[in-house]
């Protein structure tokens, strides 16, 4: 089984650290996968993305044109990507930059508050975990587990004061279902 996700926000998001912890988590897992980010001249406010293949078996290419999966953590990126995921495919939306639902009716998508819920937790960087969360407790990858154990492994030990409530941001998404 092959799964293709792409991940799009603005610079300072966390999108490039979010596609690389679902990576280093596969891995982990002893799957195939591929990580490409992208992103503009401009490090914060710039639009980034990066698309992250997971696979049991080797992976024949790392381009993506009709992802599996996509996380919009800004209206920009729902725009541009919600278009190519694959019909029954997912698209997780952070309600709280989104004024919109997604508007087809061919895939599932789950509006999450990330922001306010990662207000709510005391940090507005865990945005993005709360996202990666909605996405496992969504898409049938890998476990909400796998994450928390690629977080605590690859994360620098200064940081690891944060994991508690980066696991807290990760179960909450996961509450958010389809």
């Amino acid at each position: 089984m092959q799964t293709e996700v792409i991940v799009a926000g603005f610079g300072g998001q966390g999108v490039l650290f979010t596609g690389q912890l679902l990576s280093y988590a596969a891995m982990d897992e002893s799957k195939h996968v591929t990580w490409i980010p992208s992103y503009g001249p401009e490090m914060r406010g710039g639009t980034a993305n990066c698309t992250v293949v997971i696979a049991d078996e080797e992976i024949g290419s790392p381009l993506v044109r009709n992802p599996r999966a996509v996380i919009a953590m800004n209206l920009p990126s729902l725009d541009k990507y919600e278009p190519s995921v694959q019909p029954d495919g997912l698209l997780i939306i952070n309600g709280s930059m989104v004024n919109r639902a997604a508007g087809r009716k061919d895939l599932r998508s789950v509006v999450v508050p990330a922001n306010d819920i990662a207000e709510e937790l005391g940090d507005l960087k865990l945005t993005n975990m709360v996202l990666l969360g909605a996405l496992l407790g969504n898409l049938d990858v890998l476990p909400l587990d796998a994450l928390k154990k690629a977080l605590k492994e690859h994360l620098p030990e200064r940081h690891h004061k944060l994991l508690p409530l980066n696991y807290q941001a990760l179960e909450k998404g996961a509450s958010f279902k389809a």
